[in-house]
């Protein structure tokens, strides 16, 4: 057995205001050096980025920070959210929770990554908000995704938990162990009522930014895309297709991945993810 330790991870909660309330977020962090602000998934939560928090490569350069969306995760609604009709994330509310956070931390040009609905949201930061962030990294991020499902249905008592996990199951790749395939569908099957739902208002419908890629600035705000070759959410070809169209993106395909790659298959990811951020770095040269 090994012996008991502690990781390297600080998490703490952070007080500010954001879209007009007060809130509670839960924020984690590792390592020293340029801030890498991690997005989560759609009802996940920031435990997704447990392998960069944790690897020391990275965290010799990079203050790596994850936080949880409102309502997600140990991040609470705000008081009065049992008054509202329906929580819906929309593409205005993603981005000032982003910057709201980036200003709260006092984050200097922070690189922004995501995976999902955090992997459309940079793309829409890296557009209106080029001056905030050094680069950005969309993991399984694209432009548009046409719904292949009903999402009403979601927001049920009977549907809750582990029957959003069942709907994520199939879009984890062969390369992730059973450990890891079964923690990143854990978290889904702990996401609060119609939070994923919620979440995918986003996704697929408030969040289309197909008209308006050609207008982001790759000398302003590097795009560097990733994307799992498992992932019929974000299939290979709409990351492509993303990457073809903002003049200056870098895309690559990992193999044996899905959609989570990052909590499914952590250190598969880091090969692909180590030699970009060092291409961040590049041009000022390492901070430390």
């Amino acid at each position: 057995m090994s012996a008991p330790r502690f990781e390297p991870v600080t998490g703490r909660y952070l007080h500010l205001d954001l879209l007009g309330k007060p809130h509670r977020l839960y924020v984690e962090e590792a390592g020293e050096g340029v801030p890498l602000l991690c997005l989560h998934t759609a009802g996940s939560d920031g435990r997704q980025f447990r392998a960069i928090l944790n690897d020391p490569e990275i965290a010799a350069r990079f203050r790596v920070i994850a936080f949880d969306l409102p309502w997600h995760g140990k991040s609470s609604p705000p008081a009065g959210w049992h008054e509202a009709l329906e929580y819906r994330l929309t593409s205005r509310d993603y981005t000032d929770i982003v910057l709201g956070v980036a200003q709260a931390l006092s984050l200097d040009r922070p690189v922004a990554m995501g995976c999902s609905i955090g992997g459309r949201i940079v793309l829409h930061l890296a557009l209106e908000h080029p001056e905030v962030f050094r680069a950005v990294i969309g993991l399984q991020a694209g432009a548009h995704v046409d719904p292949y499902y009903d999402t009403q249905w979601l927001h049920r008592p009977d549907v809750h938990g582990e029957v959003a996990a069942a709907v994520v199951s199939g879009l984890i790749g062969p390369s992730a162990s059973d450990a890891d395939r079964w923690e990143t569908l854990w978290h889904y099957m702990q996401g609060g009522p119609g939070i994923f739902k919620g979440d995918l208002h986003f996704y697929k419908i408030d969040g289309d930014i197909r008209d308006r890629l050609g207008g982001i600035d790759t000398a302003r705000c590097p795009v560097h895309l990733l994307t799992g070759e498992y992932d019929y959410s974000c299939t290979p070809q709409d990351t492509l297709d993303a990457a073809a169209r903002i003049p200056g993106a870098q895309a690559t395909i990992m193999p044996g991945m899905g959609h989570f790659p990052m909590s499914e298959d952590p250190e598969g990811f880091l090969v692909h993810l180590r030699p970009v951020l060092s291409q961040i770095l590049a041009p000022e040269g390492d901070p430390r």
